[in-house]
Order: structure tokens, then sequence, then C-alpha cells
């Protein structure tokens, strides 16, 4: 019907097209009423274009978003705040209606009521940073099928653990989920080669969990701090110890970090949630320096300690990774290469570093010792396989040119 709709529009606009082009002594045509015809003549390759064009709906017609927060807000310095932005930012130069909705409590039936509620109010898209959503996921998704979702840091043993399928991995992920996992042993490595290169050489690794996430940053960390000893021909060292909790009292953290600079350490990676804050209550008699993680720490560090705190944060750089997962979606229609995977990303370009999933902030201490430029250098090299970075956690890794002090987990009391 709708094709017979169209004939009928072109045959009515070419007749009186030619009934005003007759001139005034020529009588207009009219079908009687009720009347139909069938179009003898059909209309041109252009004209069929411009109707396909304007009758197929716009990508703000399909899609709206939906960036909901694990529970604190869009102000959290953190993944919230960076996938809010992140997610606005991309809406917003697309044209593509977006939203932004808080939990009302920390637990998983209140992720669950927030991605109901987006879904409730017309959002198909879900912009979800963060393993705790992994619960919610696996209990709404299959329920909305007709709903994307995007999970940001997101692990497969999250969400398998959250299925109940932790001992045989045999959770199916729905077609309608793609998380994006990364490659923190590239974070890590970026972080220990930048501090060395800055000019420290007694280092700190302080791990909130002994899980495999912060192992591998541990792991890249050592390798990075002794790579760019090698470069400049330097001794340097690492202590690296796990305190058991990333939130919270960190009683056992504190202490071991306050004796680690007390005793000379020059400057301490704090790997895991909360931990930026463990010396927030800690007189500090000597230079304090922290390499933040995950995401660009540099306010909320500087903030509680003072300017010039903050060394770098490498990044698991969610400002590339949702404008590119959104880009699929939504402007090129592949969420085949997506849907149904958890994957892992780290470096896509040599050259172009803003569209890597791994990077360091622009907020990092730049000096003589390690330029921007230095910077690049070393992306490339990691991009084009010059230099490789082992994600093994099955083993301690090798070094040649620093010592590593792996010191277990501290004692929480």
């Amino acid at each position: 019907m709708k094709k017979k709709a169209i004939w009928v529009l072109i045959l009515s606009l070419l007749l009186s097209c030619l009934g005003g082009c007759a001139g005034d002594s020529s009588p207009s045509f009219q079908f009687p009423s009720g009347a139909t015809t069938e179009a003898t003549t059909e209309p041109s390759t252009e004209t069929i274009a411009e109707l396909t064009e304007e009758s197929t709906p716009s990508p703000a017609e399909l899609f709206q978003v939906a960036i909901i927060t694990d529970y604190y807000d869009i102000t959290d310095q953190s993944f919230n705040q960076v996938t809010y932005e992140a997610g606005r930012d991309w809406c917003e130069e697309h044209n593509i209606p977006y939203s932004y909705y808080k939990p009302k409590a920390d637990s998983t039936e209140a992720r669950v009521l927030a991605i109901e509620q987006a879904i409730g109010e017309g959002a198909n898209v879900l912009l979800l940073p963060g393993y705790a959503f992994a619960g919610a996921i696996v209990e709404t998704a299959e329920k909305y099928p007709e709903v994307y979702y995007i999970a940001l840091d997101v692990g497969e043993f999250d969400l398998q653990d959250a299925a109940g399928c932790a001992d045989d991995l045999s959770y199916i992920y729905p077609k309608n989920i793609f998380s994006a996992v990364y490659q923190e042993e590239i974070a890590g490595f970026l972080a220990g080669y930048a501090v060395v290169k800055m000019g420290y050489r007694d280092l700190g690794f302080m791990g909130g969990l002994n899980i495999a996430a912060i192992l591998r940053y541990a792991y890249g960390f050592i390798q990075g701090a002794d790579h760019a000893a090698g470069e400049l021909g330097v001794e340097a060292s690492v202590k690296v110890a796990y305190g058991n909790q990333c939130f919270g009292e960190l009683v056992g953290i504190e202490r071991e970090v306050d004796k680690w600079f007390r005793e000379g350490t020059e400057a301490v990676l704090l790997c895991g949630g909360g931990m930026y804050d463990c010396l927030a209550d800690v007189e500090v008699p000597y230079e304090l320096k922290i390499i933040g993680t995950d995401v660009d720490q540099k306010g909320i560090i500087d903030e509680l300690y003072g300017s010039g705190t903050t060394l770098t944060s490498p990044l698991k750089n969610f400002s590339a990774t949702i404008p590119w997962t959104l880009s699929k979606l939504i402007l090129e229609n592949d969420w085949d290469s997506l849907g149904g995977t958890v994957q892992t990303l780290g470096l896509v370009s040599g050259r172009e570093l803003d569209k890597n999933h791994i990077a360091l902030p622009d907020s990092t201490q730049w000096n003589d010792s390690f330029t921007r430029e230095d910077y690049a250098a070393i992306i490339e090299a990691l991009f084009t396989g010059a230099v490789t970075v082992d994600n093994c956690i099955d083993r301690e890794p090798v070094t040649k040119y620093i010592t590593a002090y792996h010191l277990g987990n501290v004692d929480m009391h």
C-alpha cells in the first residue's frame, strides 16, 4: 500500500505540473472522488533515491542512549564521570538523544531498577561502567533482547560469576551484550616506564587485591620500569604488595605505604578503587609522589595531598572506547562484530594516540627526561611490536636492570 501511495503522489505532482504549464485556458484534471489509479510511468532513479532517503529513519529516531552509573554520581572523577562525559559528547555531536540515571543504592537490585527505568523511558542503548554491573546485566539482558548493552571493564569472570557459572564458564553471552576489558599490562608498563624516565628510581606498587587484573598491572609496571632503566643505563627497584581491599578503612595499606616512603621510596602506584586516599590521615614528612590508575586521578589526588603529587595515571581510556563502540553500533551498523563478546582492548594506533584504549593522560608530569615525544615513541614501539609486554601472571617477570621485591599480602590490621 505504501508503494501504491508513492506512485499516486508522483503522478499527481506530474499532472499538476503539466496543468500549470499549459496556461490558464487548459482545464485542470482531477480524479473523481474515491477514484484510484496505478502509475504507468516509473519515476526516475533520482526520484526513488530521494523518496527512499526521506522514508529511512535517522539514527536519532532509532536510538536513545542511557548512561547509568554504578552507584556514585557523574562527578566522581572516575569511571562514572568519564562514561557520562564521553557518552554525552558523542551523542551531542551526532544528535542522538541521551539521558543519565543513578541507582538509588549500591546493589544489583538498584542497578536493575535503573536499567528498567531507562528502558521504560525509551532507551535502547545502555552505557554501563564497571564490574558492579555484572549481576544486573545477567539478570536483564535476555529479558530485553532489543536493547544494546555496552559494558565497560566488566570482565568475563564477572559475568560468569554473576550467572553462577564461575566453575565451568558455561554462561553464553546474549547477542545484545558487548563488554570491553583492557590490557592492564600495557597500562602498568606505561606507568613504570614513565616514572623511571622522569628520574625516579625507588618505586612501589600497592595493589588492592591479588587478582588477575591487578597482577597484570603490577607485572606490566615492573616490565616498564625495567625497560626504561635499560634505556637509561641506571639501576632501580620496585616493591610490590597487595592490600586485600580497595575501599574503606585501609589500615594495612596506609601503614605499609607510609613505611615505604619513610624508608626512601620515591613514588608509589596505588592500584584499585579508592586506594588513592590511603595516606589522607597520615602526616607525611616526605615528598609524596603517587601514580593513579584507570582514570586521570590528578584532580582527586592533588586535592587530597597538594598540587604536583600525581605523576601520571595510566588510563583505561573510556573516552576512546565509548565513541568507537557507539560509532560501530549507530553509524556503521556493525553490532555483529561486537555482540555476544567480551573483547580485550589496547593500542589501535601508533600515531593517533587519542584513539588508543590504553593511554597516559595529558596531565602527566612531562619533563625534559620524559617528554610527550618520548611517550609517542614508546607507544609506536609497543604498537609495532618493537617492544613487547608479557601478560602472563603465572610467573613473576624476569628483570635485567631493576630489582623487584615481591612482598605478598600486607597485614590488614
